[in-house]
């Protein structure tokens, strides 16, 4: 692409996350402009041309990829149109943007890969952390190996906003554990170093009472515990709708286990006393107390804050690649196998404590 040109973006689907990545583009992510608007729903999507100033809006997805002047897409429409989208996008020749989670099984994310392999396109997904200056940083000293290994990866996102109705049926969205925990099952992924190998889960549906008669599998809170391949361990806990302070509620601690020492019971969880830390903040937290000095010189914890508003970084990673050939990111092909771990734990029943091994589930969802 010319370094001097200008990326012509469509935003599809207008809804909150669709709006936040279209204000972004028009506010501010260099070399790109905002062209085009698509959503099935009309209202919806001329209200969003006016807000933001764009004439040209469809309701019909197809209409904006053959937008003269459309280089690269964002979808950012409910999880079940993902493939659908992003194959007839890669096959106009359009780059693309998808938020997360990636697709509804793997068989899709699989056909995602393929026509963006066929056409030459770039497919990145929208996992915020991998743009943290935090994350980055703290994934930097665990590959430089100057603090130890890492045993164990704790991650929580907990939301405020309430399901939406479409998210009820788990064809259509795939449940918490891939509408907002996709972005933990990458940084348990990312920050190992190391694929799942088996995964335990419970759930259930704690706040949302409405879709308990049409809609008995849904659940708005889930626990996952994982043993690595790597014979570490991941722990995820993931929540919608509850009620937190100020947006949503995102942690994740790293837990490290010294080179020198490998002892088995270091797998535990390691004793630490984790202060206050502030937003956008990476600190090492170590446990005070003189009488376990000998095993903190061996232990260490690292606590990682998300910054609350990384959608403008997700929107400019998109010039990058496009730019300079660099690879996304968060690459699609990453995502594909996030995607499989919320296949595995959806093979179990969620309102019960279950087991299956990493890849024992089938591709696509049973009915």
């Amino acid at each position: 692409m010319d370094t001097h040109s200008t990326i012509g973006v469509a935003v599809i689907g207008t809804g909150r996350a669709g709006m936040i990545h279209a204000a972004n583009f028009v506010h501010g992510v260099r070399r790109c402009r905002l062209v085009a608007l698509a959503d099935s729903v009309e209202q919806a999507v001329l209200a969003a041309g006016n807000e933001l100033g764009v004439e040209d809006t469809y309701t019909d997805f197809r209409a904006a990829l053959r937008h003269p002047h459309v280089d690269a897409v964002v979808i950012a429409t409910p999880t079940s149109l993902h493939a659908e989208i992003a194959v007839a996008a890669a096959e106009h020749g359009k780059h693309i943007l998808c938020e997360k989670p990636m697709a509804i099984t793997v068989a899709e994310c699989d056909a995602m890969l393929a026509a963006t392999e066929r056409a030459g396109v770039v497919l990145q997904i929208g996992f915020m952390r991998r743009y943290s200056e935090d994350f980055l940083a703290a994934k930097a000293r665990i590959d430089a190996g100057d603090i130890g290994s890492v045993v164990q990866v704790k991650t929580l996102t907990h939301g405020p906003s309430q399901p939406k109705p479409w998210m009820f049926n788990l064809q259509h969205s795939n449940g918490p554990l891939a509408e907002v925990n996709s972005h933990d099952i990458d940084t348990v992924r990312w920050m190992s170093g190391s694929e799942f190998a088996d995964v335990y889960a419970i759930a259930g549906n704690y706040r949302t009472p409405e879709a308990q008669s049409t809609h008995p599998d849904f659940y708005d809170q889930v626990l996952l515990v994982s043993r690595m391949a790597n014979g570490g361990q991941g722990s995820i806990s993931g929540a919608q709708g509850v009620k937190v302070s100020s947006g949503a509620d995102l942690d994740v601690e790293i837990e490290i286990a010294h080179d020198l020492l490998h002892d088995r019971e270091l797998l535990g969880v390691l004793p630490s006393e984790v202060r206050s830390v502030r937003a956008n903040e990476l600190e090492l937290v170590q446990d005070a107390r003189r009488h376990q000095a000998d095993d903190i010189r061996q232990r260490r914890h690292l606590v990682v804050r998300a910054p609350r508003r990384l959608g403008h970084r997700r929107a400019a990673d998109l010039v990058a690649p496009l730019e300079h050939g660099d690879a996304p990111a968060a690459p699609g092909e990453q995502a594909s196998g996030d995607q499989a771990v919320v296949a595995t734990a959806d093979h179990q029943d969620v309102g019960a404590l279950g087991h299956a091994s990493y890849g024992s589930a089938p591709s696509a969802r049973a009915a």
